[in-house]
């Protein structure tokens, strides 16, 4: 797992806490699962996990499925959204804002289109997730958080088109800790 890796890279002055959800978006409800979307959940897990340094955020794959029909702009104000929220509920309740890391995801691949998942994503889905990272990188530039583009490091299994097998949460866990060591 990525945690794990990433956690061994840093070493014991760091402590990693994964708070990954298959499923979750930014701000988008899934009309199965209305409970997933980012927004609703950043000030809790922060709250919870006090104090935070660091702050990385992965979100926006999800938000490529087809049925919630969204535009980069939208994808990108979501994130926007989570941002400055986190800011807010920090600034807040431990009295600094911590080091945010905004990771844009990797690209979806085409063999979404066979696997297990095809029946949420299309073309549309992986030339958006070809783009993302540009939109992403603006949010990043707004905030002054720190920025990295995993599509250029990693790329999803073969499997489905969409996670990381073991090769791929390595690759990520690197390009992240040194992400880390430059914000």
């Amino acid at each position: 797992r990525l945690s794990f890796f990433l956690q061994n890279l840093l070493g014991e002055g760091y402590k990693v806490i994964e708070e990954g959800l298959n499923g979750r978006t930014t701000v988008f409800d899934d009309p199965n699962d209305d409970w997933k979307n980012g927004l609703d959940y950043i000030k809790g897990i922060l709250c919870t996990h006090r104090p935070v340094d660091y702050l990385v955020i992965m979100l926006g794959t999800n938000d490529m499925k087809t049925v919630y029909n969204a535009s980069l702009d939208e994808i990108a104000a979501g994130l926007n959204e989570i941002v400055q929220r986190a800011e807010k509920v920090m600034d807040l309740k431990q009295g600094y804002v911590p080091k945010i890391l905004i990771v844009s995801p990797p690209e979806i691949t085409t063999d979404i289109l066979t696997g297990p998942f095809s029946g949420s994503f299309n073309e549309v889905s992986i030339d958006k997730s070809r783009r993302l990272s540009e939109y992403f990188k603006r949010v990043a530039d707004k905030h002054g958080c720190g920025f990295l583009d995993a599509k250029q490091y990693i790329k999803p299994s073969v499997e489905d088109g969409l996670h990381l097998d073991p090769a791929g949460h390595k690759g990520l866990a690197e390009a992240v800790c040194e992400a880390i060591k430059k914000i």
